[in-house]
């Protein structure tokens, strides 16, 4: 376990050298950074809350002595209760982005994405709310980079309304440089192109009601490439999921220079479309989106951002509700909620990097069951 304590040390000290503890120092016993990283270990084993993080360590006393070097030995359910809610959530993420930065490089090295696609969605925990306390369920705007399989971020807003502001404060905490961020139609907001372009990102946004003129000019473009009459991209896809084919047709072209609104969005250089077409018990189904973007046209790439954003809900939303139950958490207090949401991101992240094949609740049941592999999951060390 000596190997294993260094390399703990090494990879969690170092990112958290600069961050302040909230609490007084009178009759503080345990570490700030000894206290975080027993709840990510904690989580990453299937912990829920700060009782179930608690429980744990008291489990795993002498693996945690022995890795981190406690000298008042573990702490208690209290202690952890007290710091995950004196946490600042911003600050909390702060903490972490340059541990998320040298897994994103790594990521990016091993896949040699030199663009990856981040994609910034909203999601609701259902079960956080207090009514005694007027305290809505928790919704935040989350920040996924798809291709590497890594949260970046998330944003706590009091409804899915408000994720026209979360969204740009969002962008703000982490670093886009050299990315595409796609976001759904509630973020197409001219304020929130400008946020991406300063960001030195790329932007795909989906089009629909609340861009009315703007959707129904880039419609009239396409019936006129439909029509044979202007030229785009095109790439036409078939794919198998667990269901019936689905077929796909790609088509993006420059923005043409008479677009209504064209001069107040920000780098925008093309315009999009994609029709899926699927047959499901004999019944054929069409689904239209429209896109704007400050990429310019290469239908590829255009098509592999599409179909990067959607994979936000398989890959993050979902899992976070099947596997981490996290709409079922009752956690109610607003900073303690926010925080714990971010360790569940941080966890799935830290999941998604280590090599095995194993389903993402597999892989947690085996940082439960093994003191090796929680070790080889948290440090990204694997013999």
């Amino acid at each position: 376990m000596a190997s294993l304590r260094g390399i703990s040390l090494d990879e969690i000290v170092a990112h958290f050298q600069v961050f302040e503890d909230p609490r007084s120092s009178i009759n503080r016993r345990h570490p700030l950074v000894s206290v975080v990283v027993i709840a990510v270990l904690a989580v990453l084993a299937g912990a829920a809350g700060p009782t179930v993080i608690a429980q744990w360590s008291g489990q795993r006393q002498d693996l945690l002595v022995t890795a981190l070097g406690l000298t008042a030995g573990v702490p208690g359910k209290d202690v952890f209760r007290r710091v995950l809610m004196a946490l600042k959530p911003t600050a909390f993420q702060e903490c972490f982005a340059a541990w998320l930065g040298s897994l994103r490089a790594a990521a990016a090295e091993a896949t040699g994405i030199d663009q990856p696609v981040l994609a910034i969605d909203g999601k609701t925990n259902r079960r956080s709310h207090d009514r005694k306390k007027a305290l809505g369920a928790l919704h935040s705007v989350i920040a996924w980079a798809s291709d590497f399989g890594l949260t970046l971020g998330q944003g706590a807003c009091a409804e899915k309304s408000n994720e026209i502001t979360a969204i740009p404060e969002l962008l703000r905490l982490i670093d886009t440089k050299g990315v595409i961020i796609t976001i759904d139609a509630m973020g197409a907001q001219k304020v929130i192109a400008e946020e991406v372009i300063r960001g030195e990102a790329d932007y795909v946004l989906t089009l629909k009601g609340n861009q009315e003129t703007m959707h129904q000019a880039v419609i009239a473009l396409f019936d006129g490439h439909l029509d044979g009459d202007a030229p785009a991209g095109e790439l036409v896809t078939e794919e198998r999921g667990h269901g019936p084919v689905e077929q796909r047709t790609y088509l993006q072209r420059p923005v043409p220079k008479d677009l209504p609104g064209k001069s107040q969005w920000k780098g925008l250089k093309s315009v999009g479309m994609v029709t899926s077409c699927c047959l499901r018990d004999g019944k054929e189904s069409i689904e239209v989106r429209d896109y704007i973007s400050s990429l310019a046209v290469d239908v590829k790439r255009f098509a592999h951002a599409v179909r990067s954003h959607w994979g936000i809900d398989n890959g993050c939303h979902w899992t976070l509700d099947l596997t981490f139950r996290e709409d079922e958490s009752r956690i109610r207090e607003q900073s303690l909620r926010e925080n714990f949401a971010w360790l569940n991101r941080l966890t799935l992240s830290l999941l998604k990097q280590h090599p095995s094949k194993a389903s993402i609740a597999m892989k947690r049941r085996s940082c439960g069951w093994s003191d090796k592999f929680l070790m080889e999951v948290h440090t990204g060390i694997v013999p």
